[in-house]
Order: structure tokens, then sequence, then C-alpha cells
């Protein structure tokens, strides 16, 4: 038996990502952001926690646990940034103003990712108060992600190795 990972695994966080993508660039966003969009970015954060937690298990269980916790991250950390540039895409169009130059879908996605990589090269910044309070939403969001959520992402891995490695009794 070979060690390669099937094509499945390779293919499947590419294309998971590429239609996040693409559906982001896609989707009407007539709407402009307000307390109903605030209340949708929360929920939709807590429905990424919940898929978090679902492929979790998903990992421990796995016979494949390495592969299954690059498929979650795959997952995962596109539909978190795409919320967060969702979010700063339809502020922008509620508050004029809030960025330091206009934002369209690549520019909240470029801003996004900027302040995800903690890159910040302040060609665009946050100016408005309401794009401060979501910008440092997600600085610490991003903290929790990246070190949380990694040793958690860790754990799991660990989790299925032992157990898929674990002498079986009934053998």
């Amino acid at each position: 038996m070979t060690d390669r990972p099937p094509v499945g695994a390779i293919v499947r966080p590419l294309a998971t990502a590429t239609a996040l993508v693409l559906t982001y660039y896609l989707l009407p966003m007539d709407k402009r952001f307000t307390g109903g969009a605030a209340v949708t970015l929360v929920l939709g954060l807590a429905a990424l926690l919940l898929l978090f937690v679902r492929q979790l298990r998903s990992i421990s269980s796995s016979s494949r646990p390495r592969l299954r916790a690059v498929e979650t991250l795959a997952t995962t950390v596109p539909l978190f940034l795409l919320i967060f540039a969702t979010t700063y895409y339809l502020l922008e169009r509620s508050l004029p103003g809030s960025f330091s130059e206009p934002l369209d879908r690549t520019g909240a996605l470029y801003f996004t990712l900027t302040v995800f990589s903690t890159v910040g090269f302040g060609d665009i910044v946050a100016t408005s108060a309401a794009a401060r309070i979501i910008t440092m939403a997600q600085m610490t969001a991003d903290v929790l992600l990246v070190g949380v959520a990694a040793r958690v992402v860790v754990g799991a891995v660990e989790t299925g190795l032992r157990r898929r490695d674990a002498p079986r009794e009934d053998a």
C-alpha cells in the first residue's frame, strides 16, 4: 500500500476554497451593513465554529487524520476570511469612507488578508469607528484561529493517530 494521499484529498480542499471565493464574487450583495448584517456576521462566525468542531471530530476518527486536518484548514480558513471580507465590503457600501479608499470586493478581500497576515501595508486603513471595531474583532479572531484552533487541530490529529495506531483487542 502506498502512502500517497488520495486524489480527492487534494482536489476537495482546492475545489472548496475555489468555490468559496467564486461564491464571494458572484453573490449579489446589494444590502448595506446594518444591525441585521452585524447579526449575520456573528451567526456566520458561530456557524463556522460549529463546522470547525464537527470537522475536529472527523479528524479524530479518520484513518488519515493529518490529511483531514489539512482539508479542515483548507475549508475553514478561507471561509473565515471571506466572512470578514464580505462584512468589510458591506460596511463600505453602507458607510462610504469607512476605509481610507473605497472598497470593492477585491479591496475588501485584500484588506482582510493584510489584517490576517499582520502585514498591514497601510494602503487601506479603517477610518470609521465601525470599521475599526470590526477590524479589531477580526484581529482577535485571527489570533484565536491561528493559536487556539491550530493547537486544537494538532490535538485532534494526535488523537486520531493514537486511535488509528492502537492495537485492536479483537485481533
